[in-house]
């Protein structure tokens, strides 16, 4: 039924899907926990302090679960897919090298500091740990999205005797023409996913009367963030667009729903991709309007998937559907962030109930964005894993179906019993109130240094 490359392709698939969900949501956490800290030091204000630890176990689960997954990703780039790591392995081994170098070792360095050291490293020690993890996370998107870019947009290579990547210029195959983008628009959401969670959370605990000042802290700090990070998004994505029109045009038409170069392309808001017929059935389209977006003109000229054969085709029907759904979240999101700014104004977020009962659907958005956004850009690269020098086709392992067939089922039976009781776990940490009357520990080490402000944030607590 299935081939072996359809196989590794579908564990491919089904095994980075899983692993993705974990960096979006860890990238914005850590981030989360360090202005939890750092307002808790500047404020003396114990409930960014009890909403620090709330989060932080969760965010030790989570990333451990991303550690796991991200290991067997390695493990299926030597099996299944070893033509594509020895044609590529010297432009991009090294850099995967530096990403546990200088990102993993950093996380995992000052992870146990912040996750058990508070009452023995002191808090400037502390709080600079948590930064480190923060800083760490942002260093993996770096290099992690600097080498899916360089798959996408290839500079800065030669091809040696026997065909392999060899680097000839290492800025220019680290800051390939689409790295920038794709780094803020990942990062952008990751943030959003972080913010869309931490604000269910806080306003499923604001609903049922259980959160108190640390629920209402949750829920007004993710608000915040998706106010002026989903606008944001918006413009990064648009810049996204641009620098894939230019580089990856089949990938934009596929997005799109364009059979036809035109000018002045119509938007199509939804329809039908037939691809055997090479059309769109019941299309609702807005004219111009898609080349205004694309090429910022009314009259900009969108190349159609016509213009390159069929063999050289992304899927369109996936990558057409992906890009609306991720689209759509995103609009929605955006318009959560301005739903909570007249809420602010008028009445107050902690009466806004239908806003919190909102935020609480929205909360797992954030992943679903993220995953339709990959396979937007993933699935429109094919049929290449180095865009328009290595095919897909002949970068697997020459193994028989049975043999990855075997592994996949492995993978699926051990994938859903180790994340599925991680995923329980985290969810029953979240469903436990922020305030649940456990005693936060506000004491560091007994040192002089810190003595001072020790005391000065004891007061504060007892104030509280």
């Amino acid at each position: 039924m299935f081939d072996a490359l359809e196989l590794a392709r579908l564990q491919f698939a089904f095994t980075v899907s899983f692993h993705i969900l974990f960096p979006a949501f860890s990238i914005g956490l850590a981030s989360f926990l360090a202005v939890l800290e750092g307002l808790w030091i500047l404020r003396k204000d114990n409930t960014y302090l009890r909403v620090f630890d709330y989060w932080k176990t969760i965010f030790a689960v989570i990333f451990g679960m991303g550690v796991v997954s991200g290991l067997v990703m390695s493990y299926q780039f030597g099996t299944n897919w070893a033509v594509f790591s020895d044609k590529t392995g010297p432009v991009l081994g090294p850099m995967m090298g530096y990403e546990v170098l200088s990102a993993f070792f950093l996380e995992a360095g000052f992870l146990g500091v912040m996750l058990f050291g508070r009452n023995k490293v002191g808090l400037r020690l502390h709080f600079f740990s948590t930064l480190m993890v923060a800083v760490g996370t942002l260093f993996s998107a770096f290099w992690i999205l600097s080498v899916n870019s360089w798959m996408q947009t290839p500079v800065g290579y030669a091809i040696n005797d026997v065909g392999q990547f060899v680097p000839e210029n290492w800025l220019e195959i680290v800051f390939n023409p689409s790295f920038p983008y794709r780094l803020v628009h990942m990062v952008l959401a990751a943030y959003l996913t972080t913010a869309f969670v931490v604000g269910g959370v806080g306003a499923r605990h604001l609903l049922l009367g259980q959160g108190g000042k640390e629920a209402r802290v949750m829920f007004s700090m993710a608000l915040w963030m998706a106010a002026f990070v989903a606008p944001m998004q918006i413009v990064a994505g648009d810049f996204h667009g641009l620098n894939t029109l230019e580089h990856q045009p089949q990938k934009i038409a596929a997005m799109e729903g364009h059979f036809e170069t035109r000018k002045g392309a119509s938007l199509i808001l939804f329809g039908i991709p037939d691809e055997e017929a090479e059309t769109v059935n019941w299309a609702v389209e807005i004219p111009k309007l898609g080349s205004m977006i694309l090429t910022h003109h009314w009259d900009g000229e969108i190349k159609g998937l016509k213009e390159w054969p069929p063999e050289d085709r992304p899927p369109v029907t996936i990558v057409f559907f992906s890009f609306r759904i991720m689209v759509g979240i995103g609009m929605a999101m955006t318009a959560i962030g301005f739903w909570s700014l007249l809420s602010r104004a008028i009445w107050g977020i902690d009466r806004a109930r239908w806003l919190q009962r909102a935020t609480v659907l929205m909360a797992p958005s954030g992943f679903i964005a993220v995953l339709a956004g990959w396979v937007t850009t993933e699935v429109g690269r094919q049929p290449w894993t180095v865009y328009e020098l290595l095919r897909t086709s002949q970068s697997a392992s020459p193994l028989d179906a049975p043999v990855v067939a075997t592994s996949l089922i492995a993978f699926i039976i051990v994938y859903f019993v180790l994340f599925g009781a991680g995923t329980y776990y985290t969810l029953r940490l979240m469903r436990r109130p922020p305030n649940s009357g456990e005693p936060t520990e506000i004491a560091g080490p007994v040192r002089t240094a810190n003595r001072k402000l020790i005391e000065g944030i004891s007061h504060v607590s007892g104030e509280d």
